[in-house]
């Protein structure tokens, strides 16, 4: 954690990505550092996020600069490595937040849930507001506004783009054209966070994803719940500790309640049967509650540690 007693400036980020830094600014900090949750603080031994400087000390704070994922996703590693493990995913469009440039790695957040990681910076892009949102699984990206000309790549459910709907069905993007059939206006929200998620069933698990490539448990609840309009933390314990409100023991399960287990999440889809995506299949499904239950019982002695409601 940065140190208690370093000598602090302030200033803003490309400061620091020189190692620079300006004369401290006057401030004062009293009583002792607060350990805070690096997953979404973000600071490391040489250098914090300036929103942290009343809070703890550290040789340098940076002010964010506003990047975005471009044309692909990207994902957010632990260390500025290919190698490192991933902690979960930029889908194109969504802002991050720079604090270091690196050696070609970017370190800071993801402006929508404040988690920090490392990222390529050949896959950031300046930020563009966005004009629509894909809303299917996987949307396709034309080379020109066309089903027949050639398919630039495809775009991963949540991705937000920017640009102008044609006359002929395209919105025309600076990276190609998208069918209309395949995007929303961003701010169009769905009023079914399962039926989201059902329209990923089949995807493959992948720790760390979102949507592009796979999809992990959380990162499963997280984006359908955000195509609804809920914010929702990112890793399995925020979300077990803060979405919607805890249920009674003896409260009847219905759609849409949030149900969390050692490491693992999921939305129920009814009374009796969860949403979720995992490494026993290796992809996101539906199946009895109970047959989840059976699997983890040999293991652990609170299968289910959490059921919260989103919805009154």
């Amino acid at each position: 954690m940065p140190s208690e007693n370093p000598s602090i400036s302030r200033g803003p980020a490309a400061d620091s990505f020189t190692g620079g830094g300006r004369p401290a600014a006057a401030f004062h900090l009293d009583g002792p550092t607060r350990r805070l949750d690096p997953r979404i603080n973000a600071y490391r031994p040489d250098i914090a996020d300036v929103a942290l400087a009343g809070t703890l000390f550290a040789p340098h704070y940076a002010a964010p600069m506003p990047a975005m994922a471009g044309g692909v996703a990207a994902m957010m590693r632990k260390a500025a490595s290919t190698d490192a493990e991933a902690v979960s995913q930029l889908l194109p469009g969504e802002d991050f937040a720079i604090l270091d440039l690196t050696g070609g790695w970017a370190w800071g957040f993801s402006v929508h849930d404040h988690y920090v990681g490392y990222v390529d910076a050949r896959l950031l892009a300046p930020v563009v507001p966005a004009t629509h949102r894909v809303h299917v699984r996987e949307a396709l990206r034309f080379a020109g506004p066309s089903i027949k000309a050639p398919m630039l790549g495809t775009l991963p459910f949540g991705a937000r783009l920017s640009g102008e709907m044609r006359d002929d069905g395209f919105l025309a993007t600076g990276d190609g054209f998208v069918h209309a059939r395949h995007v929303v206006a961003a701010d169009t929200l769905s009023d079914d966070p399962v039926g989201v998620a059902e329209g990923l069933l089949g995807a493959p698990y992948l720790w760390g994803g979102r949507g592009a490539d796979g999809i992990d448990c959380s990162g499963l609840v997280q984006v359908a719940l955000a195509a609804c309009g809920i914010t929702a933390p990112r890793d399995t314990d925020m979300q077990r500790e803060t979405l919607g409100t805890p249920l009674p023991e003896e409260a009847r399960l219905r759609r849409g309640d949030v149900v969390s287990f050692p490491g693992h999440v999921g939305l129920m889809v009814d009374e009796d049967r969860l949403i979720h995506a995992n490494a026993h299949w290796m992809s996101v499904v539906i199946e009895p509650l109970a047959d989840v239950v059976a699997r983890l019982q040999p293991h652990h002695d609170r299968p289910i540690l959490g059921r919260r409601r989103l919805y009154p």
